[in-house]
């Protein structure tokens, strides 16, 4: 046999086999990717005046967003009661799980409680027009809001989505939640925070 087939062969034997861990990975792990999905966060653009924090406190970060007629709105400026922010996407099955628990618990706390129902609008596989309309096809009526340049994922450190935090009044967090969240979950968080 000559050495060009010889590399074909064990290349396809490679290939085979990293085929086969893949799938025994994606297998032993379906618990984990079944409550999260991990995903890039965009580089801020040069444009943008990026501070790095030496450590991470417990007094919320602030970013700017779109809201669903196109104006920005800081995180800082809503005040006056406590805030729970939801990033999820479209395309991620655990996310879309639990927009329904949002929806309810928006409907039941909305005038306690400020939700910020933050879609991580990559511009390619979630858009402001896309995410919007999932919402109104699913009938969804929280308030919805737009991450288009990334920077709640990097205020976040968002590695996986979706992501749920709890910030009180005055600007602090509360509580955060990495992955899908129950029904019970959620009520039982918003109980607790309500003042």
């Amino acid at each position: 046999m000559k050495k060009g087939g010889n590399v074909l062969i064990l290349f396809l034997l490679m290939m085979i086999l990293l085929g086969g861990a893949g799938f025994v990975y994606s297998t032993l792990n379906k618990n984990a990717v079944s409550e999260a999905v991990t995903f890039e966060i965009p580089e801020p653009s040069e444009s943008e005046n990026q501070t790095e924090t030496e450590k991470i406190t417990e007094t919320a970060p602030d970013f700017t967003f779109l809201n669903t007629d196109g104006e920005e709105v800081r995180l800082a400026d809503l005040t006056g009661k406590p805030i729970i922010i939801n990033f999820w996407a479209t395309w991620c099955p655990p996310c879309c799980g639990e927009l329904p628990h949002f929806e309810k618990a928006c409907v039941q706390y909305g005038e306690k409680i400020q939700f910020l129902m933050m879609n991580v609008t990559d511009g390619t596989r979630d858009t402001v027009t896309s995410a919007t309309k999932f919402c109104q096809e699913n009938g969804y009526t929280f308030p919805l809001y737009f991450d288009t340049r990334g920077e709640g994922a990097r205020a976040y450190s968002l590695m996986s989505i979706p992501l749920t935090v709890m910030i009180s009044a005055d600007g602090q967090i509360l509580y955060q939640h990495i992955g899908a969240i129950t029904e019970e979950e959620l009520f039982s968080i918003l109980e607790k925070y309500i003042s």
